[in-house]
């Protein structure tokens, strides 16, 4: 499955300031995981009307408040309402990525409320789990769950490049749109509204781990 993701994404190569892999279909898939940019999103492939020329906000809006859709359809509805100005009034937390860059890269964790769950392993290597094994969609449900505090917590922010080695960002993807805790691990250890976050996306990374193994 996994080279077949690689293969449909390897097709559509895009320019990205934020390049934290040396291939470029990596790059896009660290791209596709902030929900950010509906370009980047084959046409067809989502709800057409997050697409179209003229997309109706109403329908845009339905999409992203519909709790039945895709963690990351709704979050790429509630971007484009908030690009086209349209008033957002939801803060749902739909989506978490961990960021932790090595020596020999940069590991990826992204869990999304609807229990999708991506990992990038800094050599490349990529796992995918839509919603199965139920094992690793709970725990990305809780990891979710567990960032509400932080996410109430923090103001929207830009996105910004990958975090500098020795560091750790939680992004954290809501409706009204990002926002993040960079420091260090021990930083984070010590911020009782954060530390939660890091402990659950550790469990989910060993869960990972040993169904990728």
């Amino acid at each position: 499955m996994f080279k077949k993701l690689i293969a449909a994404l390897s097709s559509r190569r895009h320019a990205s300031p934020v390049r934290p892999y040396k291939q470029d279909e990596l790059n896009l898939i660290y791209q596709l995981l902030f929900c950010d940019d509906p370009q980047l999103v084959k046409q067809g492939t989502e709800p057409a009307s997050l697409f179209g020329t003229a997309p109706d906000p109403r329908v845009v809006q339905t999409i992203g408040e519909d709790p039945a859709e895709e963690s990351r359809v709704r979050l790429l509805a509630w971007q484009w309402l908030r690009a086209a100005g349209q008033p957002v009034a939801s803060r749902e937390l739909l989506g978490v990525i961990v960021e932790v860059p090595l020596e020999g890269g940069l590991d990826v964790l992204a869990a999304y409320a609807d229990g999708n769950v991506r990992y990038l392993h800094h050599t490349g290597r990529v796992a995918v789990f839509e919603g199965a094994p139920e094992e690793v969609a709970e725990q990305g449900k809780l990891l979710v769950h567990a960032a509400i505090p932080l996410a109430a917590r923090g103001t929207v922010k830009n996105r910004a490049a990958p975090p500098a080695l020795g560091s750790v960002r939680l992004s954290l993807l809501a409706a009204d749109g990002l926002h993040v805790r960079d420091g260090t691990f021990g930083d984070i250890d010590r911020d009782k509204v954060a530390s939660p976050v890091l402990r659950q996306a550790q469990r989910l990374l060993d869960i990972v781990v040993r169904q990728d193994s």
